[in-house]
Parts: structure tokens; sequence; C-alpha cells
């Protein structure tokens, strides 16, 4: 799988399959995206390459540092300081986000209220570590 941000300045290729994938619903990925949910998926960092230029982060918490790209401001990663060896995509950026189809959604004591989601995923009221 490859996938990169909306102007294509950074591109990357998957080497393997996402061990989870999920929607979370807290504010920070609101904000940072721009959409009420955002659609991650989970990799080991050794299974992401980076076939071009690599993202711009902001550190958007104590352990947490977003990933996007300085040119067209596309979200692209997530990274916890305390899991260096996972790298966390957004399923948008896959140039076929079909692909991957997240199996549970997190953070949703924070989800809109507005947004009705149908679906038999498992729910979590903040992250399954937490």
């Amino acid at each position: 799988m490859e996938g990169g941000c909306l102007c294509g300045s950074i591109r990357y290729r998957l080497t393997g399959k996402p061990f989870a994938a999920d929607y979370c619903h807290c504010s920070n990925c609101r904000k940072q995206s721009g959409s009420v949910v955002v659609a991650w998926m989970d990799f080991k960092s050794e299974q992401v390459e980076w076939l071009s230029a690599k993202p711009s982060y902001y550190q958007s918490s104590e352990h947490v540092e977003r990933g996007f790209c300085s040119q067209c401001g596309s979200t692209l990663t997530f990274g916890d300081s305390r899991y260096k060896e996972f790298t966390t995509l957004t399923i948008a950026s896959l140039d076929d986000a079909n692909l991957v189809k997240p199996t549970y959604h997190i953070h949703t004591k924070d989800q809109v209220s507005w947004l009705t989601i149908k679906d038999n995923c498992k729910r979590y009221l903040q992250s399954v570590s937490d």
C-alpha cells in the first residue's frame, strides 16, 4: 500500500498490513484534522518507508507528536513517545482508503452529539489503553 499528502510532497510505502485501525473522536484529532472524526491505522515503525519528504511535527501534548505536510497541511501521522516502535497514519492518506477499515472507536465520550455512526465496531470512552 502507498499513500501521501494532498500536494504529493510526502509519499510513503507500507510493507505490511496494519495491526489495528480505529476511529478517533478526541478533540485534539478534531482540531488538528478539521474533521469530526479521524480514521487511523497502526503499524510497526519499520513497516513505514518514507519515499520522499517526511512530515513536519507538532507536539500536541506531553507524549504526542502529530505529523503533517508543511506544504499543504495534510494530517498524516500520530506518534506517542512512549511507543516509538509504532507509527500511526491516517487511513484517508492512503491512495486507496478502501484498503483499511477501522474496527473500533476511541474517545467516544468526546464524539460530537449530532454525528450518528451505525456500525458494529466496539466503542471505548477513552483510548483502548486508558
